[in-house]
């Protein structure tokens, strides 16, 4: 692309919505149990950090209502979510909604639960936390870790799903 075709703006919040919604990412499912109920919420914030030691992060809303059940559980999983997962990434994402009623689940090494919808997942161990304007920056220790033998990742871009051809 020539420079002459590219739009330049200022980093408002619409136009960062905007310019970084051109970065395709994966999509993940946090989970953890708050006493005996399992909670969890979508993100799309889900990166490895270190091999050694295994670390990975997860970036939340400040003004989530489930992060702070998740923060207090200390403990969590990153599910990654197969493409055929669009509707449980939807269920994820709405505000109140009864997200475990019917979704089939197992349970990590640390008690988190592990959906059978992912094609992937990470289970953790909280070992910091970092202020990042209206989010907090979720550093956890990979504790177990495991994955199925087929299936194709749930993609986001430009504001929907997408799918991926290997």
């Amino acid at each position: 692309m020539s420079p002459t075709h590219r739009q330049v703006l200022a980093p408002d919040p619409a136009a960062l919505r905007t310019v970084l919604g051109h970065f395709a990412t994966g999509v993940a499912i946090i989970t953890a149990l708050d006493g005996d109920e399992p909670v969890g919420m979508a993100c799309n914030s889900f990166t490895s950090v270190s091999l050694d030691p295994p670390l990975v992060l997860f970036c939340a809303a400040k003004d989530s209502t489930t992060w702070p059940r998740i923060q207090a559980a200390r403990k969590w999983a990153a599910n990654i979510l197969s493409e055929e997962s669009e509707e449980v990434c939807r269920l994820f994402a709405q505000k109140g909604a009864d997200r475990f009623a019917h979704i089939a689940y197992s349970t990590g090494r640390t008690g988190a639960p592990v959906l059978e919808a992912s094609i992937a997942f990470v289970d953790c161990e909280t070992i910091a936390e970092h202020d990042a304007g209206d989010h907090v920056i979720v550093v956890g220790r990979v504790l177990e870790l495991g994955y199925a033998s087929d299936g194709k990742p749930l993609l986001f871009y430009r504001g929907g799903y997408g799918r991926f051809d290997v």
